[in-house]
């Protein structure tokens, strides 16, 4: 969640300065309110939160239980066919970064846990990563840790919750003996996300992980657990206080590895709502390893709704010291605490207004700080900007301009006095300066989470699109992919007849037009007419006139000249925010008809699609009472015959994700067949009759003859949500924008 050049999460401001001097203030609606300590979507978007969430899920229901991996089983028993899928990049922007660990064997040896993005190792200190993880298993990280004899050890499973992205659930702990080459599940399936593993520096044979739990669904494996066998058995040592508690951190005190601290976090997330704490939240301590713990007081907050998420830490030089940042439910900073006697007593320091900021207004994306092992003075502290303290909290320093902001992650390499890693939701760091300045990004680190792309006919090496916390990127205007505007990422285009004629957006429907490739960039939104706009709002192309464009809010917009001006077209074609469990009521997929200018699709978000054959003189609602429509196609020759995809999870039921008319919506047939329960994001029909649909769980192709099945497209492509998928129908190329595995390509017949 990118702050210098985006948008909070909870309150929708400008885009900052940072941006490009063009933009304008974001349009969007402000924060809800609920009861204290709880925070309720407003009705219409209110964060990238609320659309992933919301997008995946079916209206009035929770994420299923082990639904993405139910749906990875699926996938993965789909023969494939057809060629083998290529990184096009970027390898040089990165992305979430949820953990980092070192090899003690190996030097110069680094591990990252990408968000949803797999596990990398670099053998050149921090500066080029490839895979440590299997590209069939699941991609979402919570944690990685060593052993001392070089044993790595993954959680997986997101514990952030949810920031541009809905929190991906693991399936567990994974155990490897030989660095990363092959790798085995030894437990906590149930777990969803784990928020850390740790190795007992003096026992390879006892490790703790802690369990966070689904923040979807109740129980499961949560709390401390405990292993003597090195993971092949474990115990649950710490328990929880109620179904939605679950364990986010756990500690060995460098000092002392038979004190360990851990961190309990009550948190859930609803259709209706998210809690981001409660009386569940709180701080313990072990005295014997792990075995046996209590609640510490002694001027921490006490227990109660309002207690968020808390992050610990403990000094090497000063046995006993440890510090704590303390967020409250509702996401503002709560409080900085020290104690001096390993958490018996706790006094408050001074809360400048550095360090409260750091936190904005969603300490819930945080939660983590690191204390020099050196210094037991000099702690730095995850927020938006990185803050760093050498007086033990008195005061504060903040960086937000050498780095990416949104920070997750640190380790001190002991073989250098002043080595540091650092992960953040830009990628990994290092510095030789303890932090304090001098950091260096990595080159290459191919885990870029894209929402859209957008390529040329023109040439084949232009290609642009939408990340979630790295602004919109293109290939050209550089040597490497490069920014060329800000915020979040959201639609991308690239104009089929003129290369250097695009388009990018950031969330809320902010978009902007370039005649000269993104050099200058010009501000349109205010041109348009919409009561709502959505986080991802679509901006299309006609196909049969490049000149003639389509914008969609709550109405639909026509461009006549390339963009410039933009008139409405179309009433309202939602029902309205906050109808039937659908708390947006916004547009989220323009077709035009390629063999009629006249004949335009559109779907939207409560589950509604549209058809008018008089460019918006008359609509018809051809289809009602779906889950989200994610994208429309329409047969190149036959203006009637459409495709609509469909999202969510849906739980066993047998809803289509896939439906086509031949008739204009008279009727539909459900062409979901035999693909993965899961959710369904764009469609692209290409030569031949074949269908290419997007999901969370790769890409699939179909014939559409009576009878035919769906095939995974090509080898090679990571278990990996896509997105957006572009064809060039020219090339018979298929680019595939992942979110977290950045852009591949391949070629189809």
């Amino acid at each position: 969640m990118r702050r210098r050049h985006r948008l909070p999460t909870t309150l929708v401001l400008g885009l900052a300065a940072g941006l490009l001097a063009t933009a304008a203030p974001a349009l969007a609606d402000p924060p809800g309110t609920g009861q204290p300590g709880e925070y309720r979507p407003v009705r219409g978007p209110s964060a990238p939160a609320e659309h992933r969430f919301l997008q995946k899920t079916i209206p009035g229901e929770g994420l299923p239980r082990h639904a993405h991996a139910e749906a990875a089983d699926q996938a993965r028993q789909i023969p494939a066919t057809g060629a083998s899928w290529e990184l096009t990049g970027p390898t040089n922007i990165g992305g979430r970064i949820v953990d980092l660990a070192l090899d003690p064997q190996r030097r110069d040896t680094v591990y990252a846990a990408a968000a949803s993005g797999g596990l990398w190792r670099s053998t050149d200190a921090g500066r080029t990563f490839a895979s440590a993880w299997p590209d069939d298993a699941t991609q979402a990280m919570g944690s990685v840790s060593t052993a001392s004899d070089g044993t790595i050890y993954v959680g997986t499973g997101e514990a952030n919750p949810g920031g541009g992205s809905v929190t991906y659930e693991g399936t567990g702990v994974y155990r490897s003996a030989d660095r990363g080459r092959t790798w085995t599940n030894v437990g906590l399936r149930d777990s969803g996300a784990i928020g850390a593993v740790e190795v007992d520096p003096n026992d390879n044979r006892i490790v703790l992980a802690a369990a966070t739990g689904s923040l979807y669904s109740p129980g499961g494996d949560r709390g401390v657990y405990r292993s003597t066998d090195g993971g092949t058995n474990w115990q649950r040592t710490l328990d929880v206080p109620n179904e939605f508690t679950g364990a986010v951190d756990v500690q060995f005190d460098p000092a002392d590895p038979q004190r360990v601290y851990a961190v309990l976090w009550d948190h859930r997330r609803t259709p209706e709502k998210r809690t981001y704490g409660g009386v569940g939240s709180g701080v313990f301590r072990s005295t014997d390893g792990g075995v046996s713990w209590q609640r510490l007081g002694g001027g921490l907050p006490e227990a109660g709704p309002d207690v968020g998420r808390i992050g610990i830490a403990a000094a090497a030089t000063e046995p006993g010291r440890l510090y704590a940042i303390v967020n409250s439910t509702a996401g503002p900073f709560a409080g900085f605490y020290t104690s001096a006697d390993a958490g018996d007593n706790w006094t408050r320091l001074p809360e400048p207004p550095e360090l409260k900021n750091s936190q904005s207004t969603f300490g819930w994306w945080f939660g983590k700080l690191w204390v020099d092992p050196d210094d037991a003075k000099h702690v730095h502290v995850a927020g938006v900007p990185l803050l760093t303290t050498k007086d033990g909290g008195e005061t504060w320093t903040a960086d937000s301009e050498s780095i990416h902001v949104d920070h997750h992650a640190m380790v001190w390499d002991p073989r250098y006095p002043d080595r540091v890693y650092l992960g953040n939701d830009g990628g990994v760091y290092r510095s030789d300066a303890d932090g304090d300045g001098g950091w260096v990004k990595a080159e290459y680190e191919p885990y870029t989470q894209f929402y859209s792309a957008a390529i040329s006919p023109q040439d084949r090496s232009r290609i642009s699109g939408g990340t979630q916390d790295n602004g919109s990127l293109r290939s050209w205007g550089g040597p490497k992919f490069n920014e060329y505007l800000g915020g979040d990422g959201e639609e991308n285009l690239i104009n089929p007849t003129n290369k250097d004629n695009v388009f990018a957006c950031y969330q809320y429907g902010n978009c902007f037009r370039s005649t000269d490739g993104g050099e200058t960039m010009s501000y349109f939104t205010p041109q348009t007419t919409a009561d709502r706009r959505n986080w991802f709002t679509p901006v299309q192309f006609d196909p049969n006139d490049t000149k003639v464009m389509y914008y969609g809010g709550n109405r639909l917009n026509r461009s006549t000249d390339g963009g410039i001006t933009w008139t409405p077209i179309s009433p309202d074609l939602t029902g309205g925010p906050g109808q039937d469990n659908y708390p947006y009521g916004t547009i989220t997929t323009v077709s035009a008809a390629p063999s009629d200018p006249d004949t335009i699709w559109v779907g939207t978000d409560d589950g509604r699609v549209w058809l008018t054959r008089d460019l918006g003189g008359t609509w018809t609602k051809v289809l009602d009472n779906q889950p989200w429509v994610t994208r429309i196609a329409v047969d190149e020759r036959h203006a009637d015959t459409a495709y609509v995809t469909l999202s969510g999870y849906r739980s066993g039921s047998e809803q289509a994700h896939v439906l086509r008319t031949k008739d204009g919506g008279k009727r539909w047939r459900d062409l979901s067949g035999n693909l993965p329960d899961a959710p369904v994001n764009d469609v692209i029909l290409g030569f031949a009759e074949r269908v290419y649909v997007a999901t969370d769980q790769g890409v699939f192709v179909r014939h559409s003859g009576v009878g035919s099945q769906w095939r995974r497209l090509g080898d090679n492509l990571p278990q990996v949500p896509v997105d957006d998928i572009e064809y060039d129908h020219g090339q018979h190329r298929l680019v595939a924008a992942t979110f977290g595995r950045g852009l591949y390509e391949t070629w189809v017949p």
